[in-house]
């Protein structure tokens, strides 16, 4: 009998940062997560919401601090680029599942006119009923292990925000009659149902056969790169590719504390100051100049919400690029 090989042990690091993947098809996002994970060498990682296998794209990449961030591109806008192939309905709502139904396309109802009017019917707040095959629970169990099983489950309408909507004829596979899909749209919306729900407007029914997300929260497809991308670099330039924490906190009021407030501020005391009332705020200390954590203001009172440790401040300062920080510095401020 052929012994295995010894499996070697990766040496975990605290690695801090955010990682803007190109997810790549076929992969989920976990894979993909963990596949980065194991190519940095990082103790902790998340992902900032899921892309199915399906699609690709925009996926952010959390890794040590980032991760108490993460939760704020769940939220965050979002924009995709699909393909509906018109005539079949599937099972899944896209070219995974298996044929439903297939019908007749009539090119004649087709027109800029008709287009318009759908993507007028679909812009602003809608109502989606969310896909059997997808992650929601129902009773403590995944929609998807239903769909699996072959149960059908009620599922309640939900609200969610097509904030922008282009719809244009295009041609797919076989010189089939397609909708070319550009959307922006709110947190909780399913992009394979919109294209069912398109196709079911134009009265032929659709199923995608290509998911892209362009954007999530501002961080845009074009500052993102590819697991080959990575693997093709030695380790130190795969960690230059890190974007800093605050990354996440793009949208965010920032306010900077001097080293007495920020001390305090770290140890979840609230800190008095002329600051107008905000909802969300990136708090960064003054010498070194540091990321702290996020809070909010409310009547001259800055509140912390989520805040960094100590030691995560530290590696991330003496982990970046001609910081020149020094040690005595650094813990008297902390």
């Amino acid at each position: 009998m052929t012994e295995r090989a010894p499996r070697v042990r990766v040496q975990r690091r605290p690695v801090h940062g955010v990682l803007l993947l190109d997810k790549p098809l076929g992969f989920s996002s976990n894979d993909a997560l963990q596949k980065v994970k194991w190519l940095l060498r990082a103790e902790k990682a998340g992902h900032t919401g899921t892309l199915d296998p399906l699609a690709t794209g925009v996926l952010p990449l959390c890794f040590g601090a980032a991760t108490k961030f993460s939760a704020l591109q769940l939220d965050a806008p979002k924009t995709y680029e699909a393909i509906a192939l018109l005539g079949t309905t599937t099972t899944t709502g896209d070219a995974e599942g298996e044929v439903l139904e297939r019908r007749a396309v009539d090119p004649a109802q087709l027109t800029p006119e008709r287009l318009a009017e759908v993507q007028r019917q679909f812009t602003g707040p809608i109502r989606q009923v969310p896909p059997m095959h997808s992650a929601l629970k129902k009773d403590g169990k995944a929609l998807y292990e239903y769909a699996r099983a072959g149960v059908e489950v009620e599922r309640p309408a939900r609200d969610v925000t097509i904030h922008a909507l282009n719809l244009a004829l295009t041609l797919a596979g076989q010189a089939q009659a397609a909708i070319k899909i550009t959307v922006t749209c709110s947190k909780g919306t399913y992009i394979r149902t919109l294209g069912e729900d398109i196709g079911g407007a134009l009265g032929c029914g659709a199923h995608l056969t290509f998911l892209r997300r362009l954007d999530t929260g501002g961080l845009g497809v074009e500052r993102c790169v590819t697991l080959a991308q990575i693997e093709a670099l030695d380790e130190d330039a795969r960690l230059g590719l890190l974007q800093p924490v605050q990354t996440l906190l793009a949208g965010h009021a920032v306010v900077t504390l001097g080293e007495q407030d920020a001390g305090r501020f770290l140890s979840g005391m609230r800190r008095r100051g002329p600051w107008p009332d905000a909802g969300a705020v990136a708090v960064y200390g003054e010498r070194p100049h540091a990321l702290l954590g996020v809070g909010h203001v409310l009547q001259g009172e800055l509140i912390p919400d989520r805040l960094l440790s100590p030691l995560e401040i530290q590696q991330i300062l003496q982990g970046a690029p001609r910081a020149h920080i020094e040690r005595g510095t650094l813990e008297t401020t902390l």
